[in-house]
């Protein structure tokens, strides 16, 4: 999904596993209303579940899949 945001920023997570940096682009607003309290799946309707995951705790999909395969 194409995402175009008037005030789009970068949320950089470091995966504590592999120690690779990823990033995440969001909405302003939304990030806010996350830091607010909103639930993530209803602040970033957009972001895919990996992209969640990173935002919540840095883990990345691969290393997910390592632990839990």
């Amino acid at each position: 999904m194409k995402r175009n945001f008037d005030n789009g920023i970068f949320l950089s997570r470091k995966c504590p596993f592999c120690g690779q940096y990823h990033d995440v682009l969001v909405d302003e607003i939304d990030y806010i209303a996350y830091l607010s309290g909103e639930l993530i799946q209803n602040a970033f309707p957009y972001l895919t579940a990996d992209e969640r995951e990173i935002i919540q705790t840095g883990i990345c999909s691969k290393c997910w899949e390592g632990m839990f395969a």
